[in-house]
């Protein structure tokens, strides 16, 4: 009898440990407050034909915006928030979407007949008057398909025509470009391999030239654009990772750069050796975060914008292919993309919190807006 006591007293020992420390958990879990990602609204395009809209507070999807074009692929929201310009997958489509009232405003396509325009990129003015896209084509004939050169067209929104053709700089053809307007859409900046390209957009005249190709100080090389966070920039602003080689040794070192396009200056920092980067802001601008991908190695960066550092890296458990986005109130780091499901991870601790399951695979970029989905959009009659 001794000998089995001795035998069952460790067991029931362990079982009041384990009891002990799943209460103490409990407890903590508790008392932890929660990490909420902010009173914003999440939308985002997803297969096979729908934009979803998350209540940021709760984390539930709220409502829908239909997509008729087909699948929705790249999407640019225009400067006042109010609009998504999204070219379908197909790239032959693009559908113009209210956000507002979760609606379609109008849709366009350049194909006719045996010829098929692709449409690469779109930039819409921010009045709304017409957009600036980039489009290749490809007619077929009878013995063979006649591929066009890459072409910069203005399309009026209104006229429902293309009003010019933009000439090439220096006649080089591009694959992709990278336009932004000045807030009040007088004129259009042209980001091209070296310098930035000013036209009016009147005429589309070419009215200034800032030549970032020099240095912006003795012993740099060239500053090369890389990536930013239009959504959360000031107007006027270019904020982002810039990539520069010193003409000596051609050493690849990456900083922050921020651009103000009407002053035309330039504030420039290092952080160290260049890396393959995403880069978006937390509200406020004073943070900033990067999303590093390699091969089975997966980091968050965090910068110091306000004072001008490399702020921590973090190696986290990602996926093969990701995307990166700040909650409404910095306080959560959105992943998202390959898949249906957006983590939460909490900015400060980089702990993954939760996770957003949606009904369909992601197909277009996340957008945080700052309003409360009553605020932000509005079903219409009958949805």
């Amino acid at each position: 009898m001794t000998a089995m006591l001795s035998r069952l007293r460790p067991a029931r020992f362990a079982s009041i440990g384990l009891a002990l420390v799943a209460l103490w958990v409990t407890v903590y879990a508790a008392d932890k407050p929660k990490v909420v990602a902010g009173n914003g609204t999440l939308i985002v395009g997803t297969y096979p034909d729908k934009f979803w809209i998350i209540d940021e507070a709760t984390e539930k999807i709220v409502g829908s915006i239909p997509f008729k074009s087909g699948i929705p692929r790249r999407t640019t929201i225009s400067r006042d928030r109010k609009r998504f310009y999204t070219i379908e997958a197909g790239m032959e489509k693009v559908e113009i979407l209210d956000i507002a009232s979760r609606s379609t405003v109008d849709t366009f396509t350049l194909s006719e007949g045996a010829k098929k325009v692709r449409i690469r990129s779109i930039e819409p003015d921010p009045l709304h008057r017409f957009v600036m896209i980039l489009t290749a084509s490809a007619t077929k004939l009878v013995d063979r398909f006649e591929i066009g050169a890459p072409t910069l067209m203005q399309y009026d929104l209104k006229e429902h025509k293309v009003v010019r053709t933009i000439p090439w700089p220096n006649g080089e053809e591009r694959q992709n470009i990278q336009i932004q307007f000045a807030p009040d859409g007088k004129l259009m900046y042209l980001f091209t391999d070296q310098d930035v390209l000013i036209y009016d957009t009147d005429k589309f005249a070419q009215v200034d030239k800032w030549e970032l190709s020099k240095p912006i100080e003795e012993g740099f090389g060239r500053l090369e654009f890389g990536s930013s966070d239009i959504l959360n920039d000031e107007p006027g602003y270019y904020t982002g990772i810039f990539n520069v080689s010193d003409p000596v040794q051609h050493r690849r070192i990456m900083g922050i750069g921020r651009v103000n396009l009407s002053a035309k200056t330039v504030d420039f920092y290092t952080l160290g050796p260049t890396s393959p980067l995403s880069f978006t802001m937390a509200p406020g601008r004073k943070v900033g975060y990067g999303l590093f991908q390699d091969i089975g190695r997966f980091e968050f960066w965090k910068f110091d914008l306000e004072h001008r550092k490399l702020a921590g890296r973090t190696e986290f458990a990602g996926r093969p292919r990701m995307s990166l986005k700040t909650s409404s109130n910095g306080k959560v780091l959105y992943i998202y993309n390959a898949g249906n499901t957006i983590d939460l991870w909490d900015a400060e601790t980089y702990q993954h919190l939760r996770t957003i399951t949606l009904d369909g695979d992601m197909t277009a970029e996340l957008f945080v807006l700052p309003t409360p989905p009553a605020a932000a959009t509005v079903p219409s009659p009958g949805k």
